[in-house]
């Protein structure tokens, strides 16, 4: 078993099958807006979303350098200071053919820097990715289109209004 993945433990909610280790960003800049990345179904950009940067561990690496290296290769990115694990959820999606069961880590993110390059994405990401745009919180409660993790904009007001928790929040497992 690559070290990406890990069994699936009793109360998990893909039983049977294994999760893929993610880490992602929660990425505020000056202002408090959130980066999201616009994604799509690879061949069909009518079926999107929106999510925060992030992707599996490679290696050795720890979720901390993980979150940091996928920002920088999906955003271009680097100017950061990371900040402690806000949430924890697992999820499961379809996604280019295949089913994705993941346990992911959101760690908080601070920056400066607000032009994105994403020069470091693998081929199913430049089939999938469409762009990023930073949100305030009254534009992300607003919105219409779909966002993951569910409640972004709910999660995204509390962090700004009360500041990190004191130990990560479980979020509710997302199957879709």
């Amino acid at each position: 078993m690559s070290p990406e993945q890990r069994p699936v433990r009793a109360g998990d909610a893909v039983a049977g099958r294994p999760l893929r280790r993610v880490a992602r960003v929660v990425l505020l800049d000056e202002r408090d807006r959130i980066l999201l990345l616009h994604g799509h179904e690879p061949g069909d950009p009518k079926d999107d979303w929106w999510f925060t940067p992030g992707g599996g561990l490679e290696g050795d690496e720890t979720r901390a350098q993980a979150a940091l290296r996928e920002l920088a290769e999906e955003t271009g990115i680097t100017d950061v200071e990371l900040g402690p694990v806000l949430w924890r959820r697992v999820c499961s999606f379809p996604f280019a053919g295949r089913r994705w069961d993941q346990d992911e880590w959101y760690f908080l993110g601070r920056t400066s820097q607000t032009a994105t390059r994403a020069t470091g994405l693998t081929d199913l990401e430049r089939r999938s990715v469409a762009g990023a745009r930073w949100w305030t919180c009254p534009e992300l409660a607003r919105a219409h289109e779909t966002v993951y993790p569910t409640r972004l904009a709910e999660l995204l007001r509390k962090l700004l209004d009360e500041g990190p928790p004191q130990r990560p929040e479980t979020l509710d497992t997302e199957i879709v």
